[in-house]
């Protein structure tokens, strides 16, 4: 323990990781410019109902879990939501969330069990927006490696910085393993994550350091 509430920290470059809980963290940053992030939605995704809905002979084992048995408190999404000037949350249609005018589609070209799309509620002054990009079976876009279970493609969270109104500095309190860390390097943003799973806070300090060593000097 760092002594105020985080396991432990690490910065890479322009990026600060935090191995703790977010609601533990969160007091001890400042104000943000902006909150993307995945949350857990509260649908019960856990190993086995993942493994039940995928084709056996190519599945990835992500072992034992269930940390989505609940949505994140609705204080929680609140203290998100005064952190960060402009917020984008995935899954926001499972959450209470004022009305906006641009919801972000992402249009995953799926068949089978799993939803067609993924919703992000924003705060932002603009339109509806909606990306395209296959993400499962066997001719999935892009030959990006899966390491988590609700993992997003480098791409959409590309996109949705790409969208977000002017902001150097990105909070994604739902780390994960790292993707929206990734892409905020890619576009030389200060990025900040939290992530309480200690295996997928290593794997996000590896992606995050590789990123950093492949992007150009300028």
């Amino acid at each position: 323990f760092t002594g105020d509430g985080m396991l432990r920290k690490e910065t890479i470059g322009d990026a600060t990781l935090y191995l703790g809980d977010c609601m533990e963290v969160l007091p001890t940053l400042g104000k943000v410019d902006a909150v993307i992030t995945d949350p857990p939605y509260g649908i019960n995704e856990n190993s086995v109902k993942v493994a039940s809905r995928v084709n056996l002979a190519a599945a990835k084992d992500y072992g034992d879990f269930d940390w989505d048995r609940s949505p994140p408190p609705d204080s929680l999404i609140d203290d998100l939501r005064v952190c960060g000037t402009w917020q984008a949350f995935f899954g926001g249609n499972y959450f209470f969330l004022p009305p906006t005018s641009c919801w972000l589609v992402w249009d995953k070209l799926n068949s089978g069990d799993f939803a067609d799309c993924e919703l992000a509620w924003t705060n932002w002054p603009k339109a509806v927006r909606r990306l395209q990009w296959r993400w499962n079976g066997m001719i999935r876009q892009g030959n990006e490696e899966r390491f988590h279970p609700t993992q997003k493609p480098l791409q959409v969270m590309g996109w949705v910085i790409d969208l977000c109104p002017k902001s150097d500095t990105i909070l994604d309190p739902f780390m994960g393993s790292g993707t929206t860390g990734v892409a905020a390097v890619e576009r030389r943003k200060t990025f900040i994550g939290i992530e309480r799973e200690p295996k997928y806070f290593d794997i996000a300090c590896r992606r995050i350091e590789q990123a950093y060593k492949q992007r150009p000097l300028f």
